[in-house]
């Protein structure tokens, strides 16, 4: 949408929130072993000569048909990631830096994107609870169909009176600063008002989806369309649903692409993730402080986007994409600490630069 627009979101305060979000999970999008894409079924008339040659070539014509269906029916590019981290291993240098690190997330992934290549992977394709990194997923997905001009007038308080990092009932606001908000300070109430307001809209693109969530509708769609296996969101800003059910899972390996894939197309959404905090001021005259979550922003040069994770069943997480010698790198760390995650990410990010520098050097 490039014209602005007022969006106007039902009111409600976040205590609706908890119900509506169970609602969803029940149609939500279960885990599953694989993901394998509907392909459409085409036609074909064949007129050969013997029985044999007639099931060979159709076999061989049903597998072409097939992957050139699928490929023409996915309308977003998938970044180029390895098929798997044990396909990839073979292209990390023995022995490797990075198996001497004392690192206490459970599952790291750490991708070369420029070559291609997996620097070092823990458990990468571990399903983990995601916490907020879940908001990325909303953010490329909201981003679908609100244009940075676009207005928000907030529908309730983000946090209580008198709090530094808080959007207040009634102050109007513009897409963008709503969004870098959200995504700088982690706000969950700041990530549900965004999927309010684009639900519509994204009903709209895509009509399969509800009418009511479509936003989570098109979190998880996305997650299919770039082949997260083993990704699956249950709400839209990664708050644990329950003391045994998070809000989101997925694996190190499918953050990865997930973050390439929102660097490579849609950067400009996620840049403010790069800056240490911001001081917004509203269409109306108010102002209001966000302050970067992740507290290894100092430690990592480059520093192109990043989103951190933390709730009781997700322990600390941390993504982010930076450059260094000339290559882009994606790190993923999940269920960490909350200290762990950013003292994890520091030294897969000193490694990182020891490793590419040495080769460059070369």
């Amino acid at each position: 949408m490039n014209d602005e627009f007022i969006v106007k979101i039902p009111e409600h305060t976040p205590e609706d929130t908890p119900a509506a979000l169970l609602e969803e999970s029940a149609t939500a999008e279960t885990p599953r072993a694989s993901a394998a894409p509907q392909e459409s079924e085409t036609k074909r008339a064949v007129t050969v000569v013997g029985a044999v040659t007639l099931v060979l070539m159709f076999v061989a014509s049903a597998g072409f048909t097939a992957s050139y269906l699928y490929a023409a029916s996915s309308t977003a590019p998938v970044a180029q990631l390895p098929s798997s981290p044990e396909a990839a291993a073979a292209a990390v240098p023995s022995p490797n830096p990075f198996d001497a690190l004392d690192l206490q997330a459970e599952g790291i992934y750490v991708l070369d994107t420029t070559s291609n290549t997996v620097l070092f992977q823990r458990n990468a394709n571990a399903q983990l609870p995601l916490a907020s990194i879940t908001k990325v997923a909303m953010a490329l997905s909201v981003s679908e169909v609100l244009s940075p001009n676009d207005i928000i007038t907030i529908p309730y308080d983000t946090a209580p009176p008198g709090s530094v990092e808080r959007l207040a009932k009634g102050e109007v606001w513009k897409e963008s600063d709503v969004m870098t908000f959200t995504l700088v300070a982690s706000s969950n109430a700041g990530a549900d008002i965004l999927a309010a307001a684009a639900d519509n809209g994204l009903h709209q693109k895509y009509p399969r989806s509800p009418a009511s969530g479509a936003t989570l509708w098109r979190m998880n769609d996305l997650a299919r369309q770039l082949h997260l296996t083993n990704t699956f969101f249950l709400n839209d800003n990664g708050l644990d649903i329950s003391t045994t059910q998070a809000g989101a899972y997925g694996s190190a390996h499918d953050i990865a692409t997930l973050m390439a894939y929102a660097a490579s197309t849609s950067l400009p959404i996620f840049e403010g993730t790069s800056r240490d905090g911001f001081l917004f001021t509203s269409i109306n005259g108010s102002t209001t402080h966000a302050y970067n979550t992740d507290e290894a922003l100092s430690s990592i040069p480059g520093l192109v986007m990043g989103k951190t994770g933390y709730t009781d069943l997700a322990g600390g997480n941390l993504a982010v994409v930076f450059d260094v010698a000339g290559h882009r790198v994606v790190a993923v760390v999940l269920h960490s600490t909350f200290d762990g995650r950013f003292d994890d990410m520091k030294k897969l990010v000193a490694t990182t630069e020891q490793v590419l520098g040495s080769n460059a050097a070369r």
